[in-house]
């Protein structure tokens, strides 16, 4: 089978959404990668498998899944044709941080009116001057997943916040992103011993703090290739050494290059 990869991605003049993608891939496998954003995925052809929190998800046919922010996951083909999906990167205006333990409980969700609602939606957003449209379908659209997140009784108990150790190293590398400090630095300002520091970000966050990291910067080359940057740029500005590291990343992470990423996106 010839390998196919199509994409489409955009920023739609709508509060809340940080970016609207569009794909086709037959053989391309995610690997473990964070978001800021929450990730509202449909697919249209094939099924998508990934892990979320150490658990095996998929995506059955109408299911419309709700992947949380800070999350780490992954994601393959799940048929032998490959998959096409679209996806709603929402920010935390719309979904805040108290519905992560939920989403992460039970991120797909058996709702076809909610399938439906999404579909619309991003007729929505992809039709210029239908801002008003868009905002409209978004509303319903959170007001449903609120529904089905509030009243989800949890799975477990609470474990509560991330350790201490981990959070605070979280928060250093992301007010340092494009200059993220070596791990002997990260260790010093945070008094705690590297490999510590190593062992207890991968237990509360299940991935390396490196990993965190080259995540974060991909999320943020996205935005700035939107925005209509070169590749080139966007690698540096994002915290890259240059393009070609910004290229073996984002590659990985998206399913495409930069440039190619760069050529899909529609400016609105």
């Amino acid at each position: 089978m010839t390998s196919a990869q199509e994409t489409t991605a955009w920023r739609p003049p709508v509060t809340g959404v940080t970016e609207v993608f569009h794909a086709r891939f037959t053989d391309h496998a995610y690997p473990m990668h964070v978001h800021d954003a929450w990730t509202l995925l449909i697919v249209d052809d094939g099924a998508v498998r990934y892990d979320l929190e150490r658990h095996v998800r998929g995506t059955p046919q109408d299911t419309v899944s709700l992947l949380p922010p800070h999350v780490p996951h992954n994601g393959s083909p799940a048929t032998p044709h490959g998959f096409r999906k679209r996806v709603v990167y929402l920010d935390t205006t719309r979904l805040d941080a108290s519905l992560i333990g939920p989403a992460v409980d039970g991120p797909d969700l058996a709702d076809p009116l909610l399938r439906h609602r999404v579909g619309l939606l991003h007729t929505a957003l992809a039709r210029r001057g239908e801002e008003l449209e868009a905002e409209s379908r978004l509303a319903l659209v959170v007001e449903r997943l609120r529904g089905h997140l509030a009243r989800r009784p949890a799975a477990e108990p609470d474990p509560g916040p991330a350790p201490r150790t981990a959070r605070d190293l979280r928060d250093l590398l992301d007010a340092h992103l494009g200059d993220a400090p070596t791990l002997d630095q990260a260790a010093r300002v945070l008094h705690v011993h590297p490999a510590h520091l190593v062992r207890a970000f991968r237990a509360a966050y299940g991935i390396p703090p490196h990993q965190y990291v080259t995540a974060r910067r991909v999320d943020l080359a996205r935005r700035l290739l939107l925005d209509g940057l070169a590749p080139a740029a966007a690698a540096t500005a994002a915290g890259f050494y240059d393009q070609p590291h910004l290229t073996r990343h984002f590659k990985r992470v998206v399913g495409v290059t930069p440039a190619r990423y760069a050529r899909g996106a529609h400016r609105r």
